[in-house]
């Protein structure tokens, strides 16, 4: 018997999504990268806006980031992004222990 993930079909395929990174990519990333928006945050941070199709656009994307070397701190959908907190995914002596500036 097949078990479907929680949240699986749950409208979350498609949409505009925040992924949240730790280090700073220069603005030609954003074409590279095929997103819609790129910034560069004062707390060393970058926050990415796209917009996928489906969920394997989505995952498609996060691993062009994974090879750029730089700590994923989150992936939200853009209106959870645009009213809660960014919490870091990681521990914090993960976050500190790479760095990359991929400019």
């Amino acid at each position: 018997m097949s078990r479907t993930p929680s949240g699986a079909g749950s409208g979350r395929e498609a949409g505009i999504y925040e992924i949240r990174l730790r280090g700073h990519l220069g603005p030609r990333w954003a074409s590279r990268l095929e997103v819609s928006s790129l910034t560069r945050d004062t707390d060393g941070t970058t926050a990415l806006r796209v917009t996928v199709v489906d969920q394997a656009a989505l995952h498609g994307l996060l691993y062009k980031i994974r090879d750029l070397g730089l700590p994923l701190i989150s992936v939200v959908p853009a209106e959870q992004a645009d009213t809660t907190a960014h919490q870091s995914i990681l521990p914090s002596h993960e976050t500190h222990s790479r760095k990359g500036n991929p400019t």
